[in-house]
Parts: C-alpha cells; sequence; structure tokens
C-alpha cells in the first residue's frame, strides 16, 4: 500500500483531534488543529497551496487543496454525512494537478473517523483509482 505508514500517522493524528474535538464542528475547525497536531508530531504542512491549472497552455484557474502533508500527501477534512463520487473524483484531480500519488479524505461528521484512500492512477491510464477506506 503506498505511503502506508505516513497515512497511518495521518489517520491516528484525525482520531485524536476528533476525540478531542468531538463531532458537529466546522470543516475548517479540524483542518486547523490537524495542521497544529500534524506540525507538533514533527510533520511538515502545506495549508491552502494553491496549484494552477492549465487548458493547453492557457491558465484556466486554480486548484486549493486544504492540507499538504511531508509534501506526499493531499489531506481533506470534511463533515459530510458520507463521502460521494464527487469528493473522490476531486481528489482524483487534485492528484492529477499536484502529480502527488495518495489523498486522504476524512470525515468528522460522527463520532467515529471515517476515511477513504484516494490513489492516483498509473500515467499509462492501465487502471482506475485505487479507492480504500
Amino acid at each position: 500500500m503506498i505511503h502506508e505508514e505516513l497515512s497511518g500517522r495521518i489517520i491516528g493524528i484525525a482520531m485524536d483531534v476528533l476525540n478531542e474535538l468531538r463531532p458537529g464542528l466546522d470543516e475548517r475547525l479540524y483542518e486547523s488543529a490537524m495542521t497544529i497536531e500534524l506540525l507538533r508530531r514533527g510533520h511538515s504542512v502545506s495549508v491552502q497551496n494553491s496549484f494552477p491549472v492549465f487548458y493547453r497552455t492557457e491558465l484556466i484557474g486554480t486548484l486549493i487543496p486544504d492540507l499538504i502533508v511531508d509534501n506526499t500527501v493531499i489531506v481533506d477534512p470534511k463533515v459530510v454525512s458520507g463521502f460521494t463520487e464527487t469528493h473522490v473524483a476531486q481528489m482524483v484531480g487534485y492528484l492529477n494537478i499536484t502529480e502527488l500519488e495518495l489523498a486522504l479524505l476524512l470525515n468528522f461528521k460522527n463520532a467515529r473517523l471515517d476515511w477513504k484512500r484516494v490513489v492516483r492512477e498509473p500515467k499509462n491510464g492501465e487502471s482506475g483509482p485505487d479507492l480504500q477506506a
């Protein structure tokens, strides 16, 4: 499994944050708490970095992932009833633009953390995204 150790640490930190703050808060509050705890535990965290998106040679806009941990994993805190295909598609887009390999969707809606791993498909298009909970 790609980036297994780092993703395990991130998920563990998310569980600690949820246990401390409890469910029911805004996504941005969980994002801030995750940033504090990740930094406290020695990780580098990029918050709301923007990445340019081009159509052919024309700049058409930017993508702004919530968090990037250790320049390796995109982390997207959510407070939703459940992950949808739209959430996964957004992570696939972020992975393609950033050229990173792994994104973690973290759901702080309930007392038990829910997460989903989204892995970027190979450049040669052999298979679709690897979705692992």
